[in-house]
């Protein structure tokens, strides 16, 4: 393996015996029907070793355009590879705008979607609620086409994948008419008006974001992100729920997006970090659950008392709300949620003494961590908080019955020791499904 072949933040080497970058669906076809074993690659923005494996790393940096806009269906089509911050530049000089973006747009689209990413905003749903149709390479390097309009219920099964059905090399996503967004930023919100109006301030804007370094007292900043109709003239208060509205010079740093109450485009404005910068060295590790909207301020009060094991690891957190769905791996097939987003310094030894205190807390509040990130939940909780889960494993068995795409994350969080090892059929309703899809070889 090359010496680059690590992910973003560098806590993790990838252990795959070889790294390819296919320009084509062909060659990605190719490498898949000669492998054992082998997992999609996007952008490296997962911190555990959900897309590792052994055998062959396909990495689609090559695999990165736009195929098609289509607008009498409001759809766009990519490939793998398209990261967000490049498909929205294109999408606003074309007209149109995706219903949301996460903190960074550097990831790319497809290791967003298989991972429930998100951004902000109780009317928002995980980026991967975009999603119309995909296509993916199988195990037997054949082209699996599914959508949401044909196959229904297993469609809301494939999307959030975790890379575990196959090599996604083509994504179609609702897109909708170009829009600003303006955002501004308060300081110092109390925590007691946090509690006591917690639905309110999230509701506050099209999408909110809290900054906490769980201090007693307040929330450092609270991020508001509002929509602006064409000849809209916004006003911003002085204050919000108590805290005040940032002045020149405390605002975001310079690789931030722009505040201030300044209008701009949607995919310039939803994203914390600006498309141009690199947004941090990756000196960083980063950990998040998701806990049930109706458990947000319970969540906020019982990591607050942990603070003091906290804070001495920590760089920032963020606090999210996102939209429930019916995707069967996303957290928000439950209902809407909140996201508890913690961004530790790169010391994994006293990380990871913290997380379970965390967790300890949380679990008994319905807690789930992000896909991606870090934590030491155990694998039969995090199962049993998802309760399509035994419905996803037989999709996988299904789709990969010689495991290809299977790792060991994927071993120990998805099946688990207590699991069959063979392979077995969908029920009836979805294997029917399965056999009509639309496959090319």
């Amino acid at each position: 393996m090359p010496d680059n072949a690590r992910n973003w933040a560098g806590n993790l080497a990838y252990s795959a015996a070889r790294l390819h970058t296919p320009e084509t669906v062909d060659e990605v076809r190719a490498i898949v029907r000669g492998s054992h074993k082998a997992r999609a690659l996007g952008s490296r923005h997962s911190f555990n070793q959900v897309a590792d494996t052994p055998g062959d790393l396909i990495a689609l940096d090559r695999l990165g355009r736009v195929v098609a806009l289509d607008r009498e269906r409001g759809t766009v089509t990519v490939e793998g590879g398209m990261r967000y911050g490049q498909l929205g530049a294109y999408l606003h000089a074309e007209g149109y705008a995706l219903h949301n973006m996460a903190s960074l747009p550097h990831i790319s689209v497809a290791g967003a979607v298989a991972t429930a990413t998100h951004g902000s905003g109780d009317g928002n749903g995980n980026l991967a609620t975009a999603v119309a149709a995909m296509e993916l390479v199988t195990a037997d390097g054949e082209v699996v086409a599914l959508s949401r309009e044909e196959h229904g219920d297993l469609f809301r099964g494939a999307v959030v994948g975790l890379g575990a059905l196959g090599v996604v090399t083509k994504l179609t996503l609702d897109i909708e008419p170009t829009f600003d967004v303006a955002q501004e930023m308060y300081l110092r919100l109390p925590l007691g008006e946090l509690y006591r109006h917690f639905d309110a301030i999230m509701a506050a804007a099209y999408s909110v974001s809290l900054f906490t370094d769980w201090h007693p007292e307040h929330v450092g900043r609270v991020w508001l992100k509002r929509r602006v109709a064409p000849g809209e003239a916004l006003e911003w208060p002085q204050t919000f729920y108590g805290a005040l509205r940032a002045s020149e010079g405390e605002g975001p740093a310079e690789n931030w997006t722009e505040a201030g109450g300044i209008p701009g485009p949607w995919h310039e404005r939803l994203p914390h970090f600006r498309m141009g910068f690199t947004p941090s060295s990756g000196d960083e590790l980063q950990s998040e659950y998701f806990v049930p909207r109706e458990h947000a301020v319970a969540a906020l009060r019982g990591v607050g008392e942990l603070r003091e094991q906290v804070r001495p690891h920590l760089m920032a957190s963020e606090v999210r709300s996102v939209a429930g769905d019916a995707l069967w791996l996303s957290p928000g097939y439950r209902g809407a949620y909140i996201g508890l987003h913690f961004t530790w310094k790169q010391d994994w030894d006293g990380v990871q003494r913290v997380l379970p205190r965390i967790e300890e807390v949380l679990e008994p509040l319905g807690a789930v961590p992000h896909w991606g990130k870090l934590f030491t939940m155990a694998p039969q909780r995090l199962r049993a908080g998802f309760e399509r889960m035994g419905d996803f494993q037989a999709l996988l068995r299904s789709f990969d019955p010689r495991g290809v795409f299977r790792n060991p994350f994927l071993e120990t969080y998805i099946f688990g020791e207590d699991q069959p090892a063979p392979p077995v059929s969908l029920p009836q309703t979805r294997r029917s499904a399965t056999l009509r899809l639309r496959t090319r070889t």
